[in-house]
């Protein structure tokens, strides 16, 4: 089975500047980029980002998703043919996770067997008190109302 060809992301650029006839100067100036930056996706020698694809998709009447993609794609193409990464990501081992005993292990937690099974004591949260309500503040009005103050029985 034939893999199909990836589409370079500077190569799709520059197949709409010549579609629109467009020059890369006068796309730089219209997305407010360096006609540097331009000159070097067209040429594949720079990579389409976040900012200059939602800049190209609103020119172009495409999606930000549309040139994301396109330079996804062409990267994890290149990915797969780093043998160098190849090599590097055999020696490397999967992740294993703990087994509960060990977490508890490592907590300083005593285990307990149930049925020759390892079972992780579980501590009690305790539990918590009610509030207390709160003292009523009294108002001005609740002074007068009651004829006399504290102030005035001194």
């Amino acid at each position: 089975m034939k893999k199909s060809a990836v589409l370079l992301p500077g190569d799709v650029l520059r197949n709409l500047l010549d579609e629109y006839q467009i020059n890369p100067t006068q796309l730089a100036e219209d997305i407010q980029m360096s006609v540097s930056a331009i000159r070097q996706i067209v040429s594949n020698k720079a990579k389409i980002s976040l900012h200059i694809a939602k800049r190209l998709s609103k020119y172009f009447n495409t999606t930000v998703q549309y040139w994301v993609e396109l330079q996804n794609t062409f990267d994890l193409a290149e990915l797969e043919r780093d043998t160098e990464l190849a090599e590097i990501i055999k020696q490397i081992p999967k992740a294993k996770k703990p087994s509960a005993s060990k977490i508890a292990a490592a907590a300083g937690k005593p285990v307990a067997k149930r049925n020759g099974v390892k079972a992780v004591s579980v501590e009690k949260v305790p539990e918590k008190k009610p509030r207390k309500p709160r003292a009523k503040r009294l108002k001005d009005s609740d002074m007068q109302e009651s004829g006399s103050s504290s102030w005035e029985d001194d």
